[in-house]
């Protein structure tokens, strides 16, 4: 992206608002391409009890969007995003989704939540609109014939089937027990749980539930304890998870908590305060202080200029990864041609493996998912620290 010179041009969208593009002329774009920008398109919650999680994949695409038009954008065009709220509810995603579609968008991005991208993932797709970075690792978007998606981590089922290897492998536990959201999001990571101690001729020793957007989560909680439980896998957003860390401890379940990526670590961290240490979450991005990794590094510098007063975090680390992924990407394409859905997906396909800063993707043709890894972390003073293994 050296030496390719644009004017910072970023358009954001508050909740409930919706912001001309383009030269102020939106209907000059309608696949969101115009003379001087690209327009992308997200709808992710921005408010409630997930509200934290769309709020950072927004500040990290940002981050990457604005990094890159400083840079010079992508051949003569600046990146710009316009951003809707849908609280994490399915119906929303999906107006949301048909609006920024009709508005023109060339691609949606950074999507959160495995019930709103179900919903809004086939509305985009039946418009041939891509379907970039979702925040979610359900095997919902991995389908070979999904071919306007493009993931971004790790799936669901490499996450939990890392958590029961630590689990039994590191800690010798064998009693596991599982609490879930109970939506599709929670469901995927259920099986995905499932298989893992299937694999290892094990069976789950309880297994709870609680609704979407609520905390309601002290019925599922003595559910879980009366299984006797050595550790908890906890597929689940930051407040219900806090709210059901805090009670466990609170009755005495003593158990190790493992959480999957979804749950939004920072958050998490604040919901927890002192009563976090312990707590496991696995990672689908590099840890966002490790200056180490070339990614983190432009990731932190491109945050700071967005946002000052921003800390680093997991979520917002991968919303920039996907808005980098969209940068180079286009990049790549044929700087005299005009900008296509299709050569976008070309490109990507026939790449091969793409270098992010140390961190690498690479797709193929029915292999829609960049990256592969998982990693590990841990509360401990109060902090996450990244740990290769598990510890009692």
């Amino acid at each position: 992206m050296s030496g390719r010179r644009l004017a910072l041009r970023v358009a954001v969208a508050a909740a409930g608002a919706i912001l001309p593009v383009g030269g102020g002329a939106a209907q000059e774009g309608g696949d969101g391409v115009f003379p001087d920008s690209i327009v992308f398109g997200q709808s992710a919650a921005l408010n409630g009890p997930a509200g934290e999680l769309g709020r950072n994949m927004k500040l990290g695409i940002l981050a990457a969007f604005e990094e890159a038009n400083r840079e010079g954008g992508v051949h003569g065009r600046g990146l710009r995003l316009v951003v809707r709220d849908d609280g994490y509810e399915p119906e929303a995603a999906v107006a949301n989704t048909r609006e920024l579609i009709e508005h023109g968008v060339f691609g949606l991005i950074g999507a959160v939540g495995t019930p709103t991208s179900n919903a809004a993932e086939p509305v985009a797709s039946e418009a041939a609109v891509l379907y970039i970075g979702a925040f979610t690792g359900a095997g919902l978007l991995r389908r070979e014939d999904q071919n306007y998606v493009v993931n971004l981590r790790a799936s669901y089922d490499q996450e939990t089937r890392e958590m029961v290897d630590r689990i039994v492998g590191d800690l010798g536990f064998r009693r596991i027990a599982v609490f879930y959201q109970d939506d599709n999001y929670g469901l995927a990571g259920l099986a995905g749980a499932r298989k893992a101690m299937e694999a290892r001729r094990m069976e789950l020793v309880g297994e709870a539930a609680y609704p979407r957007n609520t905390l309601a989560v002290k019925r599922g909680l003595l559910d879980i304890r009366a299984g006797d439980p050595e550790a908890v896998i906890i597929i689940g957003a930051y407040a219900p998870v806090a709210h059901f860390i805090k009670w466990a401890r609170k009755i005495g379940l003593d158990a190790v908590f493992v959480n999957i990526s979804f749950v939004g670590s920072n958050a998490l961290l604040n919901e927890l305060g002192r009563q976090g240490d312990g707590v496991v979450v696995t990672q689908v991005v590099p840890f966002p202080r490790d200056t180490s990794v070339p990614a983190v590094a432009r990731y932190q510098a491109a945050l700071r200029a967005v946002d000052p007063s921003a800390q680093p975090g997991f979520v917002s680390l991968e919303g920039y990864l996907a808005g980098r992924l969209v940068v180079e990407t286009l990049a790549a394409g044929d700087p005299e041609a005009r900008p296509a859905r299709q050569s976008f997906l070309r490109t990507l396909m026939e790449s091969g493996p793409l270098d992010l800063g140390g961190f690498v993707v690479e797709y193929a043709e029915g292999d829609n998912q960049g990256s592969d890894l998982v990693f590990l972390t841990v509360i401990r003073g109060g902090e996450f620290v990244p740990v290769s293994r598990l510890s009692r």
